[in-house]
């Protein structure tokens, strides 16, 4: 069970990664329950349109980037807890360089500025991806330990080690806790992060596969977030995940959210080798980036559910919103956002 930290004070909070998707969302639950939040910005990013203004408004924004090494000593300054939710979620082989230097150097810089700057306390928000895939069927928590083999994505590797950089720190003697999310869906920019599968959907996406993951509404990720940094809980990571769906499942449900026609195209994994090819090729013509990937492709094949019990007995009370209402609310969203 959870128990408030003696350090439950602390006010001041920095977030990384806080114009991405899930890193917004953490910062209006932040302001929400009172803290004072810094956090940094790259000056080629823009502030998240789907935050509030007012919520923005409260945030102090500091230029600088995780592979700047000066620029979080600077943002550390006089901050109590660090929440590191940067990263760079990608399936493509163009990102992948910058991935893996964002994701592990990134974290390693973070963990190493925290400690030398005396940070109270640290969240790292992982990904269920750095658990590695499993056979089909079983369950995974906690405990599953990273296997190498070639079912693991590039993503799911650089996260692997990224998590690694994290237990080093708190080893050494950083205060913290690792979370790790499923597939976050909700109301974001759906031209990045996993906000894309609602876009896909809108536009006709044809193909389905009978693949199982997880996923979790994002303003959950944030609930949990804060409620594990309140906690004096350390050393620990808990899997956040809402329910475990077929791919189908969740394509269907978002179509019927946007009155769309669902996918009717069954990805076998013959006709997915097929699939990200014939993407491939479609992007070499428009300049866009695929819908689907080899990677993103072997993911969809695969049948993993994620057992999200441990999380539920550390904080009292608290509950994943059913997805079949995260789903609808969020087409709402979207359909006033780009329809009117």
């Amino acid at each position: 069970m959870m128990h408030t930290s003696s350090d439950a004070v602390m006010k001041n909070v920095l977030v990384t990664g806080g114009t991405g998707f899930l890193g917004a969302w953490i910062i209006r639950q932040l302001i929400i329950e009172g803290y004072q939040v810094s956090a940094i910005k790259r000056n080629t990013s823009e502030l998240p349109f789907f935050i509030e203004p007012g919520i923005l408004q409260k945030v102090n924004w500091v230029e600088g980037d995780v592979l700047d090494i000066i620029s979080l000593e600077e943002a550390m300054q006089g901050i109590e807890a660090v929440v590191h939710a940067a990263a760079i979620v990608s399936f493509h082989k163009a990102d992948r360089k910058n991935m893996y230097n964002t994701n592990i150097q990134g974290t390693a810089n973070v963990v190493n500025i925290a400690m030398e700057s005396g940070i109270k306390r640290m969240v790292h928000i992982s990904s269920v991806a750095a658990l590695g895939r499993t056979k089909d069927g079983v369950l995974v928590d906690e405990k599953k330990a990273w296997t190498d083999g070639k079912v693991n994505t590039h993503y799911a590797i650089s996260k692997y080690q990224a998590e690694m950089e994290m237990w080093r720190g708190m080893a050494e003697g950083l205060d913290g806790v690792i979370i790790n999310p499923s597939t976050i869906l909700g109301y974001g920019n759906w031209s990045n992060s996993s906000c894309a599968i609602f876009k896909n959907v809108f536009e006709g996406f044809p193909w389905y596969t009978n693949g199982v993951n997880g996923f979790v509404y994002v303003e959950d990720v944030a609930r949990a977030t804060v409620s594990l940094l309140q906690s004096d809980i350390n050393g620990e990571r808990f899997i956040v995940n809402g329910e475990n769906w077929s791919f189908r499942q969740l394509f269907n449900t978002i179509a019927d959210g946007f009155g769309k026609k669902q996918p009717h195209r069954e990805a076998t994994a013959l006709m997915g080798e097929l699939a990200w090819r014939l993407e491939k090729v479609k992007s070499a013509f428009t300049g866009k980036q695929p819908l689907l990937s080899r990677e993103s492709a072997k993911v969809a094949q695969s049948k993993t559910h994620f057992d999200n019990s441990k999380l539920l007995e550390a904080i009292p009370g608290f509950q994943f919103t059913p997805l079949h209402y995260v789903i609808r609310t969020s087409c709402e969203r979207y359909l006033q956002q780009h329809l009117g």
